[in-house]
């Protein structure tokens, strides 16, 4: 009777384990995906009572016209004349050539088919603005930065949208002053939203942006939602969106192709962001392909404030230099922690599918601490599929702050050169169903790990 029990004990936990170890594997997905932004609800774009179009403020889309004041003179009109349900600027067919500006709170952008808007080139007519506090300086110059082309501070629900209108930051002006070292401050992104909530931003085309493309700071409930978001491989810093020191942000159904990383998540640079300690949380980003000679997808370097509950799913990324690319280094401080990546396939991949890095990226200035050293911990990715990878991962922590909880789950990742394996060290963690086959730092199974089902 007990060998029966016994044997019956047995067949039950053969059954069991499986389901034990699928339950574990998709806790911290799950976990994950409550605490991102669902993407649904998230700033709807609305529609507004009352239509007006540029050319009723003196707008001529003849692309020679300079429009600056006509743009600044209908968000003055929106602004100081609220209507109920707020305002869409409409932009008809037309290039409609413009200085920087500025949008306000309850208004709509709205590009039609055909309008392109497009950024002056000259650049000494170019506004500054303070430098971020959580980055002390200009990201690439000390001192002020160039505002960005389009731009709000301590805004509530703006929409820019249309139906595939394009916005042109005409960048190839700036990118030669930075290939040439002959700027004198940092280059103005394309959009740029501080201190604001309620952000959407679909259905339009942007391209040669001058620096990154699309950097919410400081901001809550962010939807960027199909679009496509495009630059030359060889333009620098042309980050497609970068979540920086915000939350709630949904990032989805889009196509990138730019100079750098397709997304980056951001929270701050060294002293300055551990100071100003604005972390970004509840970040997805799902069903995003593209591809650039940088990252497809990457969370820092600059995570300074602290970076948590990232959801990244269903998303395919090709001719790139990395996959998944999470990035910090001593003197940054904070924490990347809970982080999940799920099905992503992968595609010439030139460096790494997945890199996860203790010593990447520059700092503002000698004063950062040696003894701001930051954690990264809990980072699950799983069903992760490429061809063409180079090498499959380097998995490589800070010796005085090893990564942990590093897991990986049925990870195939085929490359060029046969005999390509992990790099890893000062990491913990477990992998399952990983090929090549995992580093000796992540145990052969995650109930081995115990570390795991987070």
């Amino acid at each position: 009777m007990a060998t029966s029990s016994f044997r019956g004990g047995l067949a039950m936990a053969v059954v069991l384990l499986p389901l034990l170890l699928l339950l574990a594997l998709l806790a911290p997905l799950q976990c994950a995906a409550s605490a991102a932004a669902t993407c649904v609800g998230l700033a709807p774009a609305k529609r507004r009572r009352e239509v007006i179009s540029i050319t009723e403020f003196g707008g001529v889309g003849d692309g020679r016209t300079v429009n600056t004041w006509a743009f600044r003179k209908a968000v003055y009109r929106i602004e100081h004349q609220r209507r109920r349900g707020g305002t869409e600027l409409r932009v008809p067919a037309g290039t409609w050539l413009t200085g920087s500006f500025n949008l306000t709170s309850h208004m709509t952008l709205f590009l039609a088919r055909g309008a392109v808007l497009k950024a002056t080139t000259d650049t000494r007519r170019w506004p500054l603005v303070e430098p971020l506090p959580s980055y002390g300086r200009g990201r690439e110059m000390p001192g002020a930065r160039y505002a960005g082309f389009i731009s709000g501070n301590g805004l509530r629900d703006v929409v820019i949208t249309g139906d595939k209108g394009v916005i042109d930051g005409q960048g190839e002006v700036w990118w030669n002053m930075w290939r040439r070292r002959t700027l004198q401050h940092t280059r103005p992104n394309l959009v740029e939203f501080m201190h604001s909530t309620g952000i959407h931003i679909s259905n339009i085309v942007l391209k040669n942006s001058p620096f990154w493309n699309i950097h919410p700071v400081y901001c809550n409930n962010v939807v960027v939602t199909n679009m496509m978001i495009l630059a030359p491989h060889d333009s620098p810093n042309t980050d497609g969106v970068d979540p920086d020191s915000s939350t709630n942000v949904c990032i989805e159904d889009s196509y990138i192709s730019t100079g750098d990383d397709l997304v980056a998540i951001k929270s701050g640079w060294d002293e300055y962001g551990i100071a100003y300690n604005r972390p970004s949380s509840g970040i997805t980003i799902r069903r995003v392909r593209g591809s650039s000679p940088f990252s497809g997808i990457a969370i820092g370097s600059e995570a300074s404030g602290g970076v948590s509950d990232v959801l990244v799913e269903d998303c395919s990324i090709f001719n790139s230099g990395y996959g998944i690319h999470i990035k910090t280094n001593v003197g940054r401080g904070g924490y990347i922690k809970n982080v999940t990546v799920d099905n992503v396939r992968m595609s010439g991949v030139r460096v790494a599918g997945v890199r996860i890095a203790g010593d990447a990226g520059d700092h503002p200035d000698a004063n950062f601490s040696q003894l701001a050293v930051p954690t990264v911990d809990a980072v699950r990715i799983t069903n992760v599929w490429g061809v063409g990878v180079q090498q499959p991962g380097s998995l490589e922590g800070i010796r005085s702050s090893p990564f942990t909880r590093i897991c990986l789950s049925n990870v195939k990742l085929f490359g060029w050169r046969n005999g390509a394996a992990w790099r890893c060290r000062d990491v913990r963690g477990a992998a399952l169903g990983v090929r090549p086959s995992p580093c000796a730092e992540l145990a052969t199974s995650f109930a081995a790990a115990g570390s795991c089902s987070f």
